[in-house]
């Protein structure tokens, strides 16, 4: 009896040995090893490459067998980048190799847990009618966009074929989705079906540029991708009775993504405690700022196009003036034209949302925040000279670098001196900060599944200071549906102010241990030259200290 059990547990083992199983993405077996660089910018190309999808009838083709039938290749070449040490190089290397690696994990989420091309129906909205002020499109979007502000109208011969390919896309793209979109993420589906709703008023308004009427091509590609694209929203709405389910991704999934992925050292905890203590330290420092400032004159907005744009113009010499001439960061020459590509314009007062509304006050706040146009425009005259580094990181790991500087600079600027002029600046800059960490807190609570979208958009509402947040509502809709998309999107504000903060400290208590003089410009330039990465990645560069990145590897 012994004798047969065994041989028969011989057996089951031997039959299970046979059996094919899923590589690790962790396994480097049978993978020669490399410590060349050189090695790494060979593999992100050949990433790079294969992260963009095949084709199906002429659009990415995000169906699930096609995914399954790439995943092996992803684990392999995944198993050849952990064949990689990078232990030997310089830091700046090695940062880029934690940035491939962020990537990596990125595909991984997207493939096992977010999964947007199943869940998120605004991930197929195709046509954007302006840049982002990041340098990627904020959340996740399929591979094949139509960029219209890229293009000058009347078009020419080629750009006129470039849109005619861009357009054919819609039409296969939008039938994919009525055979993807079987996930059941309640406020995902219905919030998503507003954008592919917009998108058909879009298209409509691209046959008013010039020149486009009287081309037949045109008129015709622009009229089937309306078409498919009210037939996506007719369907979205049919289907949208049945959903049900939860859209956040939960706690732990949080936490991994944000360690991970946008290499974030914080869990979703931590986030809730920086994103309670920025609102509440907002709300008190703008008391304060009220008290000191109760005897000085109220703001008052501009109430006409003329009087809005002096104060734009005043406001952009000002900022500039201050950047320059108080040492605060290297000034190029593509600072200014930058800037003045996005000074706004007179908006009704009950059409202003939250941040034309401080614009209308007093623009300096909000034009500290387009310190995004800055990086922008140094990413397209002056790109870093790491392949790696030079175009946007994917699934928008930029996040705590770009949202989190130009969050931080609108109080670092003020802390510096750019409002003396007027104190009752400062309280604007409070009022964002509070809006900024109310906001996110409702992602927070959303993405853990204790609130809904919109009574996460509750938080943010209500605890925004003067009701700046209930008085247009897109915004509101817009931004809360943005971060429950995009996972840590909506704190990283917040939290990447505090990375930048806590860099800056590092950077400057090295400064003092070696006897050397803090420069402000400095720590800006620095910072710029490394380009748009996560604040933890620059904080390692900056100072040699990798104590998060080392924390952060051992979760993966």
């Amino acid at each position: 009896m012994r004798t047969s059990n065994l041989l028969f547990t011989l057996l089951f083992f031997f039959i299970l040995s046979c059996q094919p199983q899923e590589q690790s993405s962790e396994s480097t077996t049978n993978m020669p090893s490399s410590t060349d660089y050189q090695d790494l910018v060979a593999l992100f190309k050949e990433w790079r490459t294969f992260e963009k999808p095949p084709l199906r009838e002429g659009a990415p083709d995000y169906t699930a067998a096609t995914f399954e039938s790439r995943w092996p290749d992803f684990l392999q070449m995944k198993a050849r980048f952990r064949a990689i040490d990078p232990s030997s190089w310089p830091v700046d290397q090695q940062v880029d190799w934690h940035i491939v690696r962020a990537e990596m994990n990125g595909y991984e989420f997207n493939h096992k847990i977010l999964k947007p091309w199943v869940r998120d129906p605004a991930f197929y909205k195709s046509l954007w009618m302006a840049r982002s002020d990041v340098p990627a499109h904020e959340g996740p979007t399929h591979h094949m966009t139509t960029e219209i502000w890229t293009y000058t109208f009347p078009l020419d011969a080629a750009a006129k074929e470039k849109l005619l390919g861009d357009l054919r896309v819609i039409p296969p793209l939008n039938e994919q989705a009525k055979l993807n979109l079987t996930g059941n993420a309640k406020d995902l589906w219905v919030a998503g079906i507003r954008d592919i709703h917009s998108q058909s008023q879009n298209l409509k308004g691209i046959l008013d540029r010039p020149g486009v009427q009287e081309d037949a091509d045109l008129v015709s590609a622009i009229q089937n991708a309306v078409t498919s694209t009210d037939e996506l929203t007719a369907w979205l709405e049919a289907e949208s009775s049945s959903k049900t389910g939860p859209s956040g991704i939960g706690k732990d999934n949080y936490t991994w993504y944000l360690q991970n992925v946008h290499l974030v050292p914080l869990t979703w905890e931590d986030e809730v405690m920086i994103l309670k203590r920025e609102l509440a330290r907002a709300w008190s420092s703008l008391k304060l700022e009220e008290h000191r400032n109760r005897y000085l004159p109220e703001l008052t907005a501009a109430d006409s196009p003329e009087a809005y744009d002096a104060r734009a113009e005043q406001s952009a010499q000002s900022l500039m003036r201050f950047l320059e001439k108080e040492d605060i960061v290297t000034v190029k020459d593509y600072f200014d034209p930058a800037l003045r590509e996005h000074l706004g314009g007179f908006v009704p007062a009950d059409r202003r949302n939250f941040f034309w509304i401080t614009a209308h006050y007093d623009q300096r706040p909000l034009y500290s925040h387009f310190y995004h146009w800055f990086e922008l425009a140094r990413m397209d005259t002056e790109p870093h000279q790491s392949e790696i580094r030079r175009g946007p990181l994917l699934y928008n790991i930029f996040d705590s670098r770009n949202e989190g500087v130009a969050t931080g600079v609108e109080e670092s600027f003020m802390q510096a001196g750019l409002y003396d002029d007027n104190p009752r600046v400062k309280e604007i800059v409070y009022i964002m900060i509070a809006q900024r960490a109310a906001r996110g807190l409702g992602s927070l609570y959303a993405h853990a599944n204790e609130m809904t979208m919109e009574e996460a958009g509750g938080i943010h509402s209500e605890y925004t200071p003067r009701g700046w947040m209930k008085t247009e509502k897109e915004l509101l809709i817009f931004e809360q549906h943005l971060y429950l998309r995009q996972p840590g999107y909506g704190t990283s504000y917040i939290t990447g102010k505090y990375l930048v903060e806590n860099a800056m400290a590092e950077f400057a208590r090295i400064k003092e241990l070696n006897n050397e003089t803090f420069e402000l410009k400095d720590f800006f330039d620095q910072l710029n030259s490394i380009g748009n990465i996560p604040i933890s990645l620059g904080h390692w560069q900056m100072t040699g200290l990798d104590d998060d990145i080392r924390k952060m590897m051992e979760s993966e």
